[in-house]
Order: structure tokens, then C-alpha cells, then sequence
């Protein structure tokens, strides 16, 4: 997925920010809401109405419709969210320790490859200087092995000099 663009983003966490008023506006209402007086009603159904008119314009953002004007304009790319993160918030849970397990789960993840590459980079080196002693006449094939699959040629060198000695 492409990344979002800064004002893209911005234009979002706009819209985001007013729909979360919205939902505030209608909390308080909710709460003070009087069940004989009809003022109580209106304000409640005027602040539905606007929090469902926000709703639309983050629809519209994100997805325009072929039957407005802007249409023209290509969709907003907004950032995907893994179910598995919907799922961990919806069970009441704080999406920070999400990301700090799932940072640590990478960072781990990370180590141990890189452990797994340097043994088999030693253990490369190992059989080319072997292969070199045992072998002579494929030092310049082993070196090239080396070479290509990023090690030093050294190594076969190395092992050749203290053959001599």
C-alpha cells in the first residue's frame, strides 16, 4: 500500500478529531437528556445528525463517490490496520502494548537470523579454507564461491598460508 500523504493525513485526523467531538457532544446529551422537556430531544437529534454528516464526509475521503463533483480526485490511501490489532483493542486492551510486543516479537525474530546468517557465514568460510587445503587446484573456483555469496576472499588465502607454515 502506498503511504499516506502528509495533508491527506492531516485532512483524516481532522475529520477523526470533529466525529470524536461529536461522539462527546452526544454523551453529554445523552447524559442530561430530559424525557419530558422537548428541547432535550432536538439538541440530541441535531447532534445526531451532525455526527452522522461528519461520519459521511471520513467516507467520503476516504472513498469519493462516483456521483459527486470531486470525483475526479483518486481515493485516499489510508493506512491498513491488522485485525489482529482491531481484535486485542476491542478486548479492552491498550494498542501500545501491542506495539511494544510485536516490536519485541520482530526485534527477536531479527536476532535470531542474524545469529542463523554469521553461523553459516563461519561455517562458509570453514568449508571453503578446507576445500582449499584438500584441493588445490579449485582455489580460484572456491574464491569466487566466497566472493559471490559474500564472504572475503582472504579466508582461502589465509587458509593456504598456514598450510605453508
Amino acid at each position: 500500500m502506498a503511504p499516506l500523504g502528509q495533508s491527506d493525513h492531516d485532512v483524516v485526523e481532522k475529520q477523526l478529531k470533529e466525529v470524536i467531538q461529536d461522539l462527546y457532544h452526544v454523551m453529554v446529551q445523552v447524559h442530561a437528556y430530559d424525557v419530558a422537556g422537548k428541547p432535550s430531544g432536538s439538541v440530541l437529534a441535531n447532534q445526531l445528525n451532525t455526527l452522522a454528516t461528519d461520519l459521511q464526509k471520513i467516507y467520503d475521503t476516504a472513498r469519493p463517490s462516483a456521483s459527486r463533483p470531486d470525483s475526479s480526485r483518486p481515493p485516499v490511501n489510508l493506512p491498513s490496520i491488522p485485525p489482529e490489532l482491531i481484535n486485542y483493542v476491542d478486548n479492552g486492551r491498550n494498542p501500545d502494548i501491542y506495539t511494544r510486543e510485536f516490536v519485541e516479537l520482530a526485534r527477536r525474530g531479527n536476532q535470531l537470523m542474524k545469529g542463523k546468517i554469521e553461523a553459516f557465514g563461519d561455517f562458509r568460510d570453514v568449508l571453503a579454507a578446507e576445500m582449499a587445503r584438500a584441493m588445490p587446484e579449485l582455489r580460484e573456483d572456491v574464491k569466487k564461491v566466497v566472493v559471490e555469496t559474500g564472504g572475503r576472499r582472504e579466508v582461502v588465502d589465509e587458509a593456504i598460508g598456514q598450510d605453508a607454515m
